[in-house]
Order: C-alpha cells, then sequence, then structure tokens
C-alpha cells in the first residue's frame, strides 16, 4: 500500500504531542511501515526517542506549526495533547491535510467548553450541572449558584492539572489560582462542576473506522488529583447500563466524526450513565489494553485512522495498570525495583523514558492480568508499588 520510510512512496504520520501514550502510537505505526514524525514543545519526549524523527516546537504558536507540517507534508497528522493551535489545523484540513479524526473534532475536544456544549446543549446527554467563568467574582457567583462541594477545572488542560474540589465558599481563590496555574494554554476561563456522587467512573473506548464503531469492554478506573492512578478491564456492567453507555458513546463521537479511538469518560450513577468528558485519542487508562485486549487502544487507533477494518475487539483476559507516579524533580535520576516488579506472575512494566521528573509526574505503568479482575488489580498495584524513582541532586 505504501513503500519504506524516507521513499518517495512512505505514507507519512505526524504526530502532535510525544509522551507515552504518543510512544505506543508510533510503535503500532512502524510495524505497519510508517513513517513517523514525532513533535512536542520539549526535547526528548518519550515517542521521540522511538520516532524516525523529531522536531521541538511550541505548538500554540499557530505560525510554527503550519510552518512545520507544510514543510514535513505528512499524509496523516495525529494531535495526541490538548495544548495545539487548533485553529492552524483547521487551516491545514482546508489546504489538504487530514487530521485526526477531524480538525473540528480536535477544536472542540481541546477544550471543556466545547466538549460539554455540544454533548449537553446540543445532544441533549445527561451530565453534571456547570458553569462557566472568567473571572474570580464569576467564579464565585457560579459556586453559589451550584453549591458546594463542586469541581473546578481549567477548560484546557491535561492528567488533572488546575483542577480541585471546591469544598466550601471561601475555597473559590484558592481553586481559581490553581486553575490557572494549571491551564495549558492562555486564557482565564474555567468550566465549575456540581459534585457528582457515583458509584464508579469509566472511560468506554469507542472505536469508529470504516467498518463503522465497535466498543471495547468497559475501563474501570481511579483518580487521585484529577490524575488516573489504577484502572482495570473489564469492569462490570448489567447490560441495560452497558448499552446506555455505548449510546452516549456513539452520539457524541457520530457528531464529532473522522476516524480513530475516542475515550469517553462517564459516571455510573444510581440513576443512570452521566456524560463527562471525551478525548479523540487513546487514553491514559486505557494503558490497560496492552495486556488484555487482541489489539491495544494503540493498535485499534492507527488501524482505524490508516483506513483498515475494525469489525470487533476481543477481550483476551482480565487485567488492570497501576502507575508510577515521581515525588522529586530533576533530571538525573533512575526508576528502580524492575526485578522485583517483573518477579510477580503475569505482570509488565513499561518505563516511559521521559527526560526529568518532578512531583506528581507519571513515569512507569505496571500492568498485571489474571483470571480475576480484583486479583489483577492487587498485582498491579503490588508491583507499582515495588517500583520507585531515585532522584539525585548533581547530574552523574
Amino acid at each position: 500500500m505504501w513503500g519504506a520510510p524516507f521513499s518517495a512512496q512512505s505514507h507519512k504520520l505526524l504526530l502532535l504531542g510525544s509522551g507515552e501514550l504518543g510512544k505506543e502510537v508510533i510503535i503500532e505505526a512502524q510495524r505497519l511501515g510508517v513513517e513517523t514524525v514525532a513533535v512536542d514543545r520539549y526535547d526528548n519526549a518519550p515517542a521521540m526517542g522511538v520516532a524516525h524523527r523529531s522536531h521541538c516546537i511550541d505548538m500554540l504558536d499557530a505560525e510554527a506549526l503550519k510552518a512545520l507540517i507544510r514543510a514535513e507534508k505528512p499524509d496523516v497528522i495525529v494531535p495526541e495533547i490538548e495544548a495545539i493551535a487548533t485553529q492552524a489545523l483547521q487551516e491545514l484540513e482546508e489546504e489538504g491535510f487530514f487530521v485526526v479524526p477531524t480538525a473540528r473534532a480536535a477544536r472542540l475536544t481541546m477544550d471543556r467548553e466545547g466538549i460539554r456544549r455540544l454533548a449537553a446543549e446540543e445532544l441533549g446527554l445527561p451530565t453534571a450541572a456547570y458553569r462557566f467563568a472568567d473571572s474570580l467574582d464569576e467564579l464565585r457567583h457560579a459556586v453559589d449558584e451550584l453549591g458546594t462541594p463542586c469541581v473546578i477545572k481549567p477548560i484546557m488542560s491535561s492528567s488533572g492539572k488546575g483542577q480541585s474540589i471546591c469544598r466550601k465558599p471561601e475555597d473559590a481563590e484558592d481553586c481559581w489560582n490553581t486553575a490557572l496555574e494549571g491551564a495549558r494554554a492562555k486564557g482565564t476561563r474555567v468550566i465549575v462542576e456540581a459534585f457528582v456522587t457515583f458509584e464508579s467512573e469509566i472511560t468506554l473506548l469507542t472505536v469508529r473506522s470504516v467498518s463503522g464503531t465497535i466498543f471495547c469492554p468497559p475501563i474501570g478506573h481511579i483518580q487521585k488529583d484529577g490524575d488516573y492512578v489504577e484502572s482495570w478491564q473489564p469492569h462490570p456492567m448489567d447490560d441495560t447500563l452497558l448499552a446506555e453507555a455505548q449510546s452516549m458513546a456513539k452520539a457524541v463521537t457520530d457528531q464529532l466524526g473522522g476516524r480513530g479511538i475516542f475515550g469517553v469518560e462517564l459516571f455510573l450513577t444510581a440513576n443512570g450513565v452521566l456524560f463527562s468528558e471525551v478525548s479523540p485519542r487513546p487514553h491514559d487508562t486505557g494503558m490497560v489494553t496492552m495486556v488484555t485486549q487482541d489489539l491495544s487502544e494503540f493498535a485499534l487507533h492507527v488501524r482505524a485512522i490508516l483506513g483498515f477494518p475494525l469489525d470487533s475487539v476481543q477481550l483476551l483476559t482480565p487485567g488492570a495498570s497501576a502507575t508510577l507516579k515521581a515525588e522529586g524533580e530533576g533530571r538525573a535520576f533512575v526508576v528502580s525495583g524492575l526485578g522485583e516488579a517483573l518477579a510477580l506472575p503475569r505482570t509488565q512494566v513499561r518505563v516511559f523514558g521521559k527526560p526529568e521528573v518532578r512531583p506528581g509526574r507519571r513515569m512507569a505503568v505496571a500492568l498485571s492480568t489474571a483470571e480475576d479482575v480484583e486479583i489483577a488489580r492487587t498485582t498491579a498495584k503490588q508491583a507499582a508499588s515495588m517500583l520507585t524513582v531515585e532522584v539525585y541532586e548533581d547530574e552523574q
């Protein structure tokens, strides 16, 4: 279908955002003979270590982004993070470039306002009550309207950055400052959400391909400070609840359009399913699929965006993931405990290869399978607890 990388007949994929998820996307694309280009805002990002070529630019700089893409002339552009000049992607799409899943979908899902208004106001999907605020005074008014506790987030952020719980009205200013510090782009707009009492929180990986829409078995997960620390698959759901979740996921992804995998986040409550968010790319909680499914979320994403058929996905075994978070800060560090973690039954570890650590940064993930999902969760958490990040004061 295409020639070797670097040849005139090659098929080129350009990745915007080169973290641990992008790294797996690059690996899957190369397995199919695709030429790969990794782009990020910092040098030596994980995907840069495996891509054929890489670039370091400010992806919020629209002119720099357009210049790079026009120079590279990729066959497919794959956004993998939120902090991208989405207007530039729309201009490039109008020029004939292929943006995954579409430039419109990238724009809507890169900020929480666009996707929430689409889901709640256009599609009528049930969500938590919400307000938007552009100033501290507006935030205080929104908190008064929704009541406390409530959740406050920047409209653009990732991995829980900038998210906090406002437990009483007096916390509003601290939450405002937290949101501004954690935002991934310039601006002060935040979303305020009524607190949801849920029984569980799931990611429903939804794949749109030339074959239509398919779903991976639901993935349960636990978050801390807005970032996932543990996930497992399958999450138990009765048929009625699963059908409701799949209907919501299909409704929102049909509206977004295009091809690829979508991470649809949903709350399971006593009164049914609530829509939370959607990402038009592999989801961090979906890393568990590297050991549970016949095709991981990364393989599904690459096959879908390259136009290959996907009729089904098979769960091979229950499994779980647990993350290793850094506590220190610096560029001189080692990840230790690998031997002990890998000695556990049916366990794998992925060390992401990030060039520096800071408190709370995700550095590795432990992946375990078992005949029972609870056994897999216990083993994965045990494996992750054996891993440590040791930071040195000076470069060694």
